[in-house]
């Protein structure tokens, strides 16, 4: 089933199924208000919504409705945690490369993950509203899960039962920012501004055999301004699979129903399938001839992330986005 989050004017929304074309809705409130509370009893909530599910699909209920991207806010607008990982190592080898640099070799035993901003997670429409430019916006074409309560210490093995939901995600990083943070020695914080979740989240079967239990086996493309950034294969090269990135990320705490767990940038070895973030191309750039000439992302500039299945349907819908200035605020008198 696809899960979304329907905006009326309250910070969590009001949770709807939807369509598998995407096309049509019903709201599930009087089963969870919200998706939260939905995970929070997943085991009572599942199986109403997947009744839901049909009934939208088979268009038995005079309360469907069209649905239009724009009503919808992220499907877990505010999450109890995101946590990041980067599971494709081609993306930091080249960032490495560009700069001289090797890749330890500890990166490819153990993945690097660091807490992003949780609150708010913007809408698949929603305007990416920064401070400056010179900050260096960029997208980052991400898969995420979405995980029920997951217990401290959980093994690698046992970790896929615990993902509930699969959405697509837009890593919004401020990348001139992300040096002076590093060198700080205390991660990341001011460089990870608010990130962006897909029109729906669905759960794995809707992903049929695309949904390995631990990979999503589907292309997965990006857009900036009308033109393919790249489309590069989510399965592919993925050296730390979700199982394990969730087993890292409960190595020494318990994961509240609600967490977020993102995979990375999207990335291939065949680098004929492009980037998943100007980063990436930028560093392409460099080491192929000596500078950087794709620019970060300017005011006015659009975003579009979207993956379709083996049929050319789209699974989650698209992220689609305007980068925009944020406004003074009015001083008080």
């Amino acid at each position: 089933m696809k899960l979304a989050t329907l905006k009326d004017g309250t910070r969590d929304g009001c949770l709807a199924v939807v369509s598998r074309n995407l096309a049509h809705a019903l709201k599930a409130d009087h089963i969870a208000p919200t998706l939260q509370a939905a995970l929070d009893d997943w085991d009572y909530c599942a199986p109403h919504l997947e009744q839901l599910s049909s009934e939208v699909n088979e268009g038995r209920s005079k309360r469907i409705f069209e649905l239009d991207p724009k009503q919808l806010m992220a499907p877990l607008p505010r999450a109890h945690l995101f946590a990041d990982g980067s599971s494709f190592l081609i993306h930091a080898e080249l960032i490495r490369k560009s700069r001289n640099q090797d890749l330890p070799d500890w990166w490819k035993k153990e993945p690097l993950m660091y807490q992003g901003c949780s609150d708010p997670l913007l809408g698949p429409c929603d305007d990416v509203i920064a401070v400056s430019e010179d900050h260096g916006i960029d997208l980052e074409m991400e898969i995420a899960v979405i995980t029920g309560d997951v217990p401290m210490g959980i093994e690698r093995d046992k970790a896929s039962q615990h993902i509930r939901l699969i959405a697509l995600l837009n890593d919004v990083s401020l990348r001139n920012l992300i040096p002076a943070e590093l060198g700080k020695g205390f991660g990341f914080f001011q460089s990870k501004p608010p990130s962006s979740l897909s029109p729906v989240a669905v759960t794995p079967d809707e992903l049929g055999e695309a949904w390995d239990g631990r990979r999503v086996h589907l292309d997965c493309s990006a857009w900036v301004n009308g033109e393919l950034l790249g489309r590069p294969h989510a399965g592919k090269d993925m050296q730390f699979d979700f199982p394990r990135l969730i087993a890292h990320a409960a190595k020494t705490r318990p994961l509240g129903a609600g967490t977020v767990i993102g995979s990375g940038t999207v990335s291939n070895r065949d680098r004929a399938t492009g980037a998943g973030c100007l980063f990436e191309k930028r560093a392409e750039e460099i080491i192929g001839n000596g500078e950087a000439t794709t620019p970060f992302l300017r005011f006015g500039d659009r975003v579009r992330i979207e993956m379709l299945d083996a049929e050319g349907r789209s699974v989650f819908g698209a992220i689609d986005q305007a980068i925009v200035a944020q406004h003074p605020s009015t001083p008080k008198e």
